[in-house]
């Protein structure tokens, strides 16, 4: 999202730079608002992010493209307790093409998060 206006937002396409209007009346959600199901509770997207990025070391992960059994070992493997009721292949491939979207332009940086940690966890002197 490049920006707001009363009716609509604008936003940019990562590959083309291309800039559009996305109108109130268009069912948008932002990246930070998603979560995945698990049996205990929801993760947001981020987390499931840092968790690829760390098996991965910063870098693209499978292809979106791989087989449904492909997808669900990784996925198992990166978020060993989805809810495998709620959490279909196609989600799975959504949040892969995100993840090496955003990989790709160097757009995951998980700084912020380890240093609010860092305060969390320092006491105050």
């Amino acid at each position: 999202m490049v920006a707001e206006s009363k009716n609509h937002i604008i936003v940019e396409s990562l590959d083309t730079q291309k800039r559009m209007p996305v109108y109130a009346s268009a069912k948008v959600s932002a990246l930070e608002d998603i979560a995945i199901y698990t049996d205990e509770e929801e993760v947001s997207l981020k987390d499931v992010f840092k968790a690829i990025a760390e098996k991965e070391n910063m870098e693209a992960t499978i292809p979106a493209k791989s087989s449904a059994n492909e997808l669900k070992t990784y996925f198992a493997e990166i978020l060993p307790n989805y809810d495998k009721d709620r959490v279909y292949v196609s989600d799975i491939k959504k949040v892969i093409q995100w993840y090496n979207a955003l990989q790709k332009h160097n757009l995951l940086d998980f700084s912020k998060e380890e240093k609010q940690e860092e305060e969390k966890t320092t006491p105050e002197a």
